[in-house]
C-alpha cells in the first residue's frame, strides 16, 4: 500500500477546498452538461455551491467550451490528460492546481456535478470518518450505494494518482482508492441525497425529490 507521507490533518473544515468535476462528456443526456441542467429554477452547480459556500477554496473542472461556467467567477482547469480519462483526471488536476496556487490547502473535496441535493456537512462528516477510521481517503454512501466520486482526497496523492493514470491506464476510482484505507461515510436519507441525473428521465426524479424537501422543510 502506497504511503502518504505529507500530513492531511483537518482544522478547519473551510480548509477543505471543493472541486466540482464538470469535465464528462455527458453521452447519456445527449451532450448537454449535466451541472447546467436545471431544478426547481436552480443549476445543479449552483444548488452544489449554496451547499459548500462555506469552504474558502473552490474550483471546477471543465473541458471544452467553458464560458458557461466564467459566470460563476470560480477558477476553470481542464484536464491535463488527453481523451477524457473520466473523475480521477478532473481530481488530479484539482490537486495538481492546489499545490500550485494553495500550497496550505492539504484535502480536495470532490463533487460530481449531477447531483443536486449534497448536503451541506459532506466535508465534515468524511473528515469525521476518516479520522475514525484513521483512513488515507474517504467516500459518501446512501442508501446501499457507494459514491466515490465524492470523497476527500489529500493532495499528496496527487504524483500516485498521476502515475496510475498515465503510466498504468488506471480509469476506475474504485482501482484507485482500493490501495489506501478508505473511510466510507452513510449519508442514507430519503430523498437520496446523491441522487443524480445521468439520463433525462432522472431530471423528473429530481423535481419530484425537490417537491419532496420542499414538503419535508414546510416551504
Amino acid at each position: 500500500m502506497p504511503e502518504i507521507t505529507e500530513t492531511t490533518e483537518i482544522t478547519d473544515i473551510r480548509d477543505i477546498a471543493v472541486g466540482f468535476l464538470a469535465g464528462g462528456l455527458a453521452r447519456r443526456m445527449g451532450g448537454v452538461n449535466k451541472a447546467l441542467l436545471e431544478i426547481g429554477g436552480q443549476t445543479v452547480l449552483e444548488r452544489q455551491l449554496a451547499a459548500t459556500a462555506h469552504h474558502r477554496v473552490r474550483l471546477i473542472n471543465a473541458n471544452g467550451d467553458i464560458r458557461p461556467f466564467q459566470p460563476f467567477d470560480l477558477p476553470i482547469v481542464p484536464d491535463n490528460i488527453s481523451d477524457y480519462p473520466g473523475p480521477l483526471a478532473g481530481v488530479l488536476v484539482c490537486l495538481d492546481y492546489l499545490a500550485k496556487y494553495h500550497p496550505e490547502i492539504p484535502v480536495l473535496l470532490s463533487c460530481a456535478t449531477d447531483a443536486p441535493f449534497i448536503p451541506g456537512d459532506m466535508a465534515a462528516r468524511l473528515a469525521a470518518g476518516k479520522q475514525a477510521k484513521k483512513a488515507e481517503l474517504a467516500q459518501a454512501s446512501s442508501n446501499g450505494r457507494r459514491h466515490p466520486v465524492f470523497g476527500l482526497w489529500p493532495v499528496s496523492l496527487r504524483d500516485d494518482l498521476r502515475t496510475a493514470l498515465l503510466q498504468e491506464g488506471l480509469r476506475k476510482i474504485d482501482h484507485f482508492s482500493a490501495r489506501y484505507r478508505t473511510a466510507t461515510v452513510d449519508f442514507s436519507g430519503q430523498p437520496d441525497p446523491f441522487l443524480n441525473m445521468n439520463q433525462p428521465e432522472d431530471i423528473a426524479k429530481a423535481e419530484t425529490a425537490l417537491g419532496d424537501i420542499i414538503k419535508a422543510e414546510g416551504r
